[in-house]
């Protein structure tokens, strides 16, 4: 219990460092926006791999590459793990660059009832009547966006089914942060060191052109996406991901301020509509997970006398 205990709080620890963390990165996008989506990914992975062999020694964490190699298994769950990251990623980079924060802030909004969802059928985590009514509303959120509109809001659900999908096969991996980060980058090197030398070949590159601060935000562009990758993949492994649904509110949040108040992005009427709809069907979500806790805590209490008058008798009987 006691361990059970502290893997749950390390769990908490790191996943609020993951999703504060990736909240902020449209302000690092943002100040990259003149190499574009596709550089800017490339550099992003390029730069990850050195970051995490460098933690990695560090820490003197090596003794699980070998088992990891000899398990084809676990490769092909990594080679899928880091497709889908580089797709969401993409995605992302794109949209801060086309003024769409709010469109993918919304997508991180849905994610967690995304991620419920996908506890419950594929690892059949049980779902309580709250929790489907919250998921419920979640969809007919993505309906009236899409019916006003008059279009899926597709880079909401790209965005929202890629990285949900990505933490369940994270989770299936069983590999720690740090691990499961170096693995993904190792995978994402080439290709993209490949990409950063044809964009140089065709005198395309921004990485040498737009000054010291440009090329130093693309070396850091691996830190940035270390950090809360690294603490998300500790924090996959610690908690259900019911509770990893619950975290993801703090990432959404801050890009949604930061796309009304920082970029003045658009708000309209259906746009609102959904959004409300959304945070309606987070409240019901957080409500249920704070019931939750109170019933688990009332039933220990109820449960620790009986314990405690046990203890003396069973030790007298000794």
């Amino acid at each position: 219990m006691a361990a059970g205990s502290a893997g749950s709080r390390s769990g908490l620890v790191f996943g609020l460092g993951a999703f504060g963390l990736w909240g902020l990165l449209p302000i690092y996008w943002r100040e990259l926006e003149s190499a574009g989506a596709s550089e800017v990914l490339a550099h992003r992975m390029l730069w990850s791999l050195p970051t995490a062999l460098a933690l990695l020694a560090a820490v003197r964490n090596w003794s699980w590459i070998r088992p990891l190699v000899r398990d084809p298994r676990r490769l092909g769950l990594l080679l899928v793990s880091a497709t889908l990251i580089s797709v969401n990623w993409y995605i992302f980079i794109w949209a801060v660059g086309e003024g769409r924060v709010l469109e993918a802030s919304l997508g991180y909004f849905i994610n967690p009832l995304l991620t419920i969802a996908i506890g419950v059928l594929v690892l059949r985590e049980r779902m309580r009547p709250a929790q489907w009514a919250a998921v419920g509303v979640g969809a007919t959120a993505v309906v009236v966006m899409s019916v006003a509109y008059g279009q899926v809001p597709w880079i909401s659900l790209a965005l929202s089914v890629s990285f949900a999908v990505y933490g369940l096969v994270k989770k299936k991996t069983g590999l720690d942060g740090l691990e499961g980060f170096t693995a993904d980058s190792a995978l994402q090197f080439l290709p993209a060191l490949g990409f950063v030398l044809v964009l140089a070949g065709r005198g395309e590159s921004t990485f040498t052109t737009d000054g010291t601060a440009h090329t130093a935000l693309l070396v850091g562009s691996g830190l940035a996406t270390a950090l809360p990758l690294i603490f998300f993949g500790a924090a996959a492994v610690r908690l259900p991901l019911s509770t990893l649904g619950l975290m993801q509110y703090l990432a959404p949040t801050s890009m949604f301020l930061l796309g009304v108040l920082a970029f003045h992005e658009e708000m309209p009427p259906e746009r609102w509509a959904g959004f409300l709809l959304v945070w309606t069907a987070l409240s019901i979500l957080t409500w249920d997970a704070l019931r939750n806790v109170r019933r688990t805590r009332r039933t220990v209490a109820r449960h620790l006398p009986d314990t405690a008058a046990a203890e003396p008798a069973a030790a007298r009987d000794a």
